[in-house]
């Protein structure tokens, strides 16, 4: 059942000889027509000839880690107890493009109590399909069957009823398990909820955070979408050159990333090269991109933010995701909303871009659900 996951020579060897023959297409004409050729070209160079895997290695190993079949499937997780006998069990689910390794910068501190609010026993799955997963070879692998199996995977780890947290399709997950497990769920914390919104929802909103946000998903929503129609229609075709090709991987990748991600003043994003790198890297290594694309093929042409939910929930609305919904609609399916925030920093990986604002969420919606250090 433990895991400790490796990056093979042969791998690197491979990969850097594919890096070296690039072909590069002509320069953009128009600057929202996609990822940068200067962007790339400097991603490109660092990844063939500076970045350093063996300091990827490392940091895919600093947690403990298990792999368990769960439904015919092998479903991997970074898994870490809490020394302290009251700790609460804790899942985190990821999305796209992302990995379970997104949690790596607060998954030893929400093992620990702070003043008032409870240790957390973190489980941090990979999705069907993602990372070190199995890759399913059944359709029907969506977020539903993923619910299920995450409860069967919380139950093999000892742990009857715990706190689940998701953004993106980890929020789509962590929200079947409401639906589907409430008696198994403590409470439901998201950083991305899905619902339908109305005309009447946005012009509600009253806050400046609230409305730079609804302008944000309008532009998303506009002109940075296709990626998700054709990967929940052609999967198949796009996976040819998502795993073929680490140049065109890293382009279809790095758009979001950067795109859904913070910046700072000086425009820097709050993810850095290599944490660009590393994400791309795992998704190469692991032959996972067109695995993982298959998810939106299988959840998006379910009936997503339609069923509610009574499980006690908190939102946590990072001022640059790409989706921050109204509240007056999410409260329309998750009807025990107990914490509600709007933050001006972090975005669609808030845990890797401000892990001292998502451990202060996480242990703030903790304390408005009841569970306490003396829990």
């Amino acid at each position: 059942m433990l895991f400790e996951p490796a990056v093979a020579a042969d791998d690197v060897l491979d990969l850097r000889r594919r890096l070296a023959s690039v072909r590069w297409p002509s320069a953009s004409l128009d600057p929202g027509h996609g990822t940068s050729l200067e962007r790339m070209k400097h991603l490109v160079s660092r990844w063939e000839r500076d970045y350093d895997f063996e300091r990827l290695e490392q940091r895919l190993r600093t947690h403990p880690q298990i792999r368990l079949e769960v439904d015919g499937v092998l479903h991997h997780a970074v898994y870490l107890r809490s020394p302290d006998p009251a700790a609460v069990p804790l899942l985190l689910g990821h999305g796209w493009p992302s990995t379970c390794y997104e949690f790596d910068r607060v998954v030893e501190r929400l093992t620990q109590a702070s003043d008032h609010a409870p240790a957390f026993h973190v489980v941090c799955p990979s999705l069907p399909g993602y990372a070190y997963s199995g890759k399913p070879t059944e359709p029907g692998w969506g977020p539903a069957r993923t619910a299920d199996a995450w409860v069967s995977l919380m139950s093999a780890l000892g742990h009857d009823r715990f706190v689940a947290h998701g953004g993106d399709w980890g929020a789509s997950v962590s929200t079947e398990l409401a639906i589907r497990h409430p008696d198994r769920l403590l409470g439901l914390h998201l950083s991305m909820p899905l619902v339908q919104v109305t005309e009447e929802d946005r012009a509600a909103v009253t806050t400046e955070l609230g409305r730079a946000g609804a302008e944000r998903e309008r532009a998303f929503r506009r002109s940075g979408y296709a990626y998700a129609l054709l990967q929940m229609t052609r999967p198949q075709t796009i996976g040819y050159s998502l795993e073929d090709s680490p140049v065109g991987l890293l382009a279809w990748l790095t758009e979001k990333l950067d795109a859904w991600s913070d910046w700072h003043p000086d425009r820097s994003s709050f993810l850095d090269d290599d944490a660009v790198l590393d994400v791309t890297s795992v998704y190469w290594l692991t032959r996972s991109a067109t695995s993982a694309a298959r998810m939106y093929a299988e959840g998006l042409r379910s009936d997503l933010g339609r069923a509610v939910t009574e499980v006690p929930t908190g939102c946590s609305i990072f001022g640059a995701d790409v989706i921050q919904p109204p509240r007056s609609a999410v409260e329309r399916r998750y009807r025990r909303l107990v914490t509600w925030s709007e933050l001006e920093h972090g975005g669609h990986f808030p845990a890797a871009e401000v892990p001292d604002i998502f451990i202060d969420e996480i242990r703030a919606f903790a304390r408005g659900i009841g569970l306490t250090r003396a829990t």
